[in-house]
């Protein structure tokens, strides 16, 4: 599906993802020149979803070219859903495994107008259809910018649902992050927290980026999830082949522009937390945390984010730590900052006869009865 274009200006296609391959080095390009670089919709991490049944068969994405280079891409998917009255609708790549939905948009002069051909794709690719947006940055410059060419566009936007996720900017050493961290008591509560770890025998972390190191650093986060309340409920990584298959596909040395680190605290040599994260554009952000429950009172994956925290200082493998959570984290009253997470309901012009404030009131519905499931499985 294209878009027709003048000569010289960005030009719109909607295209299945598979057929992106011939276009691997652009798409490579763009995620490390986007304003808002991401790992979740790097090439990497999409097609490790794709490759094991992890999104839908037919996706596609919305594409601006310019000049030869790709200049902006979301990818998405068509399907029903209750803010259609059960018809489809469009909806960006999105899984249990991705935390972030916000556009690539290459960084630069002309920005608003790769951002305007944009939307103007996201009308092509949906047929005039509403989008449901979830997880996406509202304040960053391609979320912001995004709302504002829907808004130049003529498109109605609402807001379902929004969080503030707790990300850390990393200071000029750790010495700084306590001087200003505006929470000393969360701080002397894990410093206490993990006085009593170290009593029970000798504490360590370890760090690792490639090699036998981090294929055992995964088998064991892949133990501790599942020894878990997650390996009870069936939702664990190791819980079924296909998504133990997608963990090793995911975490694993892929170069630029993504790459991967896991972080264990060990006790006498015993894994007790892990954590495994996914850097691009010079953000970590920890996708997946596990740890004993069985010492749940000395709180060891806490213990651990903060060891995290100090080795950002220390070898300033990132600028940021993103939490990667969905609200009411454990990390806010470590993590200082914060980035509006929105879920939103778009409509272009002339899209269909049910109106966006029914359509909120559907998806907000769904919004509570989907965070009641959950609560209710974490106390099951």
């Amino acid at each position: 599906m294209r878009a027709p274009s003048l000569s010289g200006s960005p030009r719109i296609t909607v295209e299945p993802v598979a057929a992106l391959a011939a276009d691997a080095a652009a798409w490579d390009a763009l995620a490390a020149g986007a304003v808002a670089p991401h790992p979740f919709y790097t090439r990497p991490v999409v097609a490790a979803h794709r490759d094991h049944g992890l999104c839908h068969p037919r996706l596609s994405a919305v594409i601006v070219r310019e000049d030869g280079r790709i200049a902006a891409l979301l990818p998405f998917a068509l399907r029903p859903d209750i803010t259609g009255l059960g018809a489809a609708i469009a909806q960006p790549f999105h899984s249990p495994y991705v935390t972030a939905t916000t556009p690539l948009v290459a960084d630069g002069p002309g920005l608003e107008g790769r951002l305007d051909a944009l939307v103007e794709g996201l009308a092509l690719a949906s047929g005039g259809r509403p989008w449901r947006w979830p997880l996406l940055a509202t304040e960053g410059r391609p979320g912001a910018g995004l709302l504002a060419a829907m808004e130049r566009a003529g498109w109605q936007v609402g807001t379902v649902a929004s969080f503030e996720r707790p990300v850390l900017d990393r200071r000029a050493d750790h010495d700084a992050f306590l001087a200003g961290h505006p929470h000393k008591s969360r701080l002397k509560d894990l410093r206490r927290r993990r006085r009593r770890l170290e009593e029970a025998g000798t504490l360590t972390l370890e760090s690792t980026t490639e090699g036998p190191a981090l294929e055992r650093a995964l088998e064991d986060f892949l133990a501790v999830e599942a020894a878990g309340w997650k390996g009870e409920a069936g939702t664990a990584l190791r819980s079924r082949p296909q998504t133990e298959a997608f963990a090793r596909a995911l975490f694993r040395p892929q170069g630029d522009p993504v790459s991967v680190r896991a972080d264990l605290l060990r006790l006498d040599g015993r894994t007790v937390a892990a954590s495994l994260a996914l850097i691009s554009g010079g953000t970590a952000y920890l996708l997946k945390t596990a740890y004993d429950e069985t010492l749940r009172a000395q709180a060891p994956g806490l213990v651990l984010e903060e060891a995290i925290v100090r080795a950002l200082h220390a070898d300033g493998f990132a600028g940021r730590l993103d939490s990667a959570t969905l609200p009411s984290s454990a990390l806010e009253s470590l993590y200082p900052e914060r980035e509006t997470i929105a879920e939103i309901v778009a409509l272009p012009p002339g899209a269909g006869l049910i109106s966006l404030e029914r359509r909120l009131r559907l998806a907000r519905f769904e919004h509570r009865a989907r965070a009641e499931a959950k609560r209710l499985l974490r106390r099951g």
